[in-house]
């Protein structure tokens, strides 16, 4: 059939018998079952939208669905041989492990001593280093721990350090203007205006410390592999590595280094948090990024080996002192003017 005889053809039958058959289908109770199972399918259409668009909402958003966080090092009331020795078997463990090819883990590094900048190198070299801890040690007045983001050694340490230095210099400053404000002579604004001038003193004595580079770093957070990580470990600076292969992203771990100083069980009463990290910006960035995936700040104690971390809840403990408030709100801020350091304040650092 030619292409001109078909289309009359179509035109002139297919199509009018179609028609009719449609008039047919629309009448009567096969219209209605027709408008209804059209209704179902709509209905059902929405409803799988509908799912299908708050399950897409909640894969979207992965945070919102992140497991807790992870605390990695000592806490309160913990025995720090017992700890160093935790961290050793985990390690260990880690070793054993068959892998085709090693896999990098973060890792808590707690040196035995505090370090200059330029004594890290010998002992951090090798890994990936992500940040620092530092306290000053002024005998037994207590001071605060600070983390530096420091992924180069030791450019980036003194460059943090210099930060800090400046946050001090203007701590001091606001605790000399805060004992200036009180004219009253009285015993209680007198003590009030000793520890406030105590602060400014202590803060001032940080200042100056950081500022020239001082002996002050005692940890870090590294990222290698097992192999790696046990070398650190045997350097006669280095007290325990702690690995920590369940941490997958950094800003969901609290790690808790234990001072030098600590060398027994860490007293309950010496509760602290490292400050807020200075704003002093690495040089570059760690070997090992952390992915995407949830990973894991403190809380209960820790009384079993590293690997069974306690999970964080609200509040936690610290292994490190924090001695200084800041009235700048740089550091921990005193809930009271009673809560600011004096310069003859015990030394919460040390073990009970």
């Amino acid at each position: 059939m030619r292409p001109q005889k078909f289309l009359r053809h179509l035109d002139q039958v297919i199509v009018p018998r179609l028609a009719g058959g449609f008039v047919r289908l629309a009448r009567g109770r096969l219209r209605l079952r027709l408008l209804t199972g059209a209704a179902l399918f709509g209905v059902t259409g929405v409803l799988l939208a509908v799912v299908w668009t708050a399950h897409r909402g909640t894969t979207a958003t992965p945070e919102s669905t992140l497991g807790e966080t992870v605390q990695v090092g000592v806490v309160q009331g913990q025995s720090v041989p017992l700890y160093a020795k935790q961290a050793r078997s985990e390690l260990a463990g880690l070793l054993k492990r068959p892998s085709a090819t090693p896999v990098e883990t973060y890792a808590l590094v707690s040196l035995k001593a505090y370090l200059a900048p330029e004594r890290l190198t010998p002992v951090l070299g090798g890994v990936s280093v992500v940040e620092v801890y530092a306290r000053v040690p002024l005998g037994k007045t207590s001071t605060a721990s600070v983390r530096i983001p420091a992924f180069k050694i030791p450019e980036d340490v003194v460059t943090g350090m210099k930060h800090v230095a400046v946050r001090k210099d203007a701590d001091a400053a606001d605790f000399r203007g805060l004992a200036g404000k009180l004219t009253t002579a009285d015993a209680e604004e007198d003590r009030l205006r000793d520890t406030y001038l105590g602060g400014s003193a202590v803060a001032e004595a940080e200042a100056e410390a950081y500022r020239t580079g001082c002996t002050c770093v005692y940890a870090a957070v590294v990222r290698a592999t097992p192999a790696a990580l046990d070398q650190i470990a045997a350097r006669p600076e280095v007290r325990a590595v702690d690995p920590a292969p369940e941490v997958r992203r950094l800003d969901r771990a609290v790690f808790l280094p234990p001072l030098p100083e600590q060398v027994g069980q860490l007293d309950p009463s010496a509760s602290a948090v490292p400050s807020a990290s200075p704003s002093a910006q690495p040089s570059a960035t760690p070997g090992g990024e952390p992915s995407a995936e949830p990973s894991d700040r403190p809380g209960a104690e820790a009384s079993g080996p590293p690997s069974t971390r306690p999970s964080a809840g609200p509040t936690a403990p610290h292994a490190s002192p924090v001695a200084q408030t800041s009235p700048s709100g740089d550091d921990t801020a005193p809930a009271s003017p009673e809560h600011a350091p004096s310069a003859a304040a015990s030394d919460a650092g040390r073990s009970g």
